[in-house]
């Protein structure tokens, strides 16, 4: 068995990474420095290893990995997402402390409905629908109807992190997930004014307001591409500064780990870890040669199945670099 940090370990990395080391939120509990610590004395030596579930189906595809590969994936995720009949976010607490008494890295996305729509949300008419240029105004404007509303939104997802805090549960926090891409509402919204606004005001209300200090900010944008009416755009446009990121990432689907992307990201994370959030197919073994700074994936749920053979999954998984369930011991 692999076994990867130690206490020497941590204290080599800090010293070689100063400042970098520490999570953006000074406030930050013991519990989310010690992730943060892990995750840079492993950075650029292995690659932890993660599955997406969806919050109705909470260990299907992690027993699919298992089902596969023999091994359980180190990272478990899910998402906030919200277009059923009951908010999710309690059977989500309730996994989230038992997935992390069992050892996983837990991180948590968000498919955030339009502030203007009621619940449940939409997948087309809510989530993956528009905000005009007056609407996003309004939105990132204090004090205003729909940012009101924006609040009423982030407020209730607060009350379920706050409980994991209160369980001692640090949170790779990953909220508007492929913000350079053309698909969500939040998507596309280059600027000062644009995305970063957005994320800085969510920071600011988790941060500052409801002192959430479990969390590490994962910043996941899209791979670039030129697909027509399917783009995403440089990732630089819709990077809310290093006051507000812990860790940068990218979502890469069809097998479109390019390497100029991989290079644009390491430069513009500056030498804090870089993930890959979201993946549909795994990274082949010559590719994560090419590209050894990735410090996690996670395959997007029903992907594993359908867009992975099962020789690759077990190559991935079998790869000395790989860390799995049973050798990553962060906690």
């Amino acid at each position: 068995m692999k076994r990867i940090i130690s206490i020497a370990l941590a204290f080599s990395t800090f010293c070689a990474f100063g400042q970098d080391l520490l999570p953006v939120n000074k406030a930050a509990s013991p519990e989310a420095k010690k992730l943060l610590d892990y995750i840079y004395s492993i950075y650029g030596k292995h690659i932890l290893s993660g599955q997406h579930n969806y919050n109705d189906q909470m260990d299907r595809y992690n027993d699919s990995v298992v089902s596969i590969s023999g091994k359980s994936p180190a990272i478990w995720s899910t998402d906030f997402i919200w277009n059923g009949t009951k908010d999710p976010g309690e059977r989500i607490v309730a996994e989230s402390i038992k997935k992390h008494k069992e050892g996983y890295l837990i991180t948590l996305m968000w498919h955030q409905g339009r502030p203007i729509d009621n619940p449940p949300y939409g997948w087309k008419e809510s989530i993956q629908a528009k905000l005009d240029d007056t609407q996003w105004r309004e939105l990132t404007t204090s004090g205003t109807v729909l940012h009101k509303r924006w609040l009423d939104q982030v407020d209730k997802v607060a009350e379920h992190l706050k409980k994991l805090q209160d369980a001692h549960v640090p949170i790779l926090w990953r909220p508007y997930h492929e913000m350079n891409g053309v698909w969500f509402w939040w998507g596309n919204k280059k600027g000062k004014d644009g995305l970063a606004k957005l994320w800085q005001m969510m920071y600011d209300r988790y941060t500052n307001y409801h002192k959430l200090n479990n969390l590490i900010w994962v910043w996941g944008a899209n791979g670039p591409r030129d697909i027509p009416k399917d783009e995403a755009y440089p990732y630089k446009d819709f990077y809310p500064g290093h006051k507000y990121v812990d860790i940068l990432g990218t979502d890469i689907y069809n097998m479109d780990y390019e390497q100029r992307d991989y290079n644009e990201l390491l430069k513009l994370a500056e030498g804090r870890p870089i993930a890959l959030t979201e993946v549909g197919e795994l990274p082949k073994p010559e590719i994560l040669e090419a590209q050894p700074k990735w410090v996690w994936f996670v395959v997007w749920s029903n992907w594993l199945w359908e867009h992975n053979s099962r020789q690759l999954v077990k190559e991935v998984y079998d790869m000395p670099r790989t860390l799995t369930l049973d050798e990553q011991n962060a906690l």
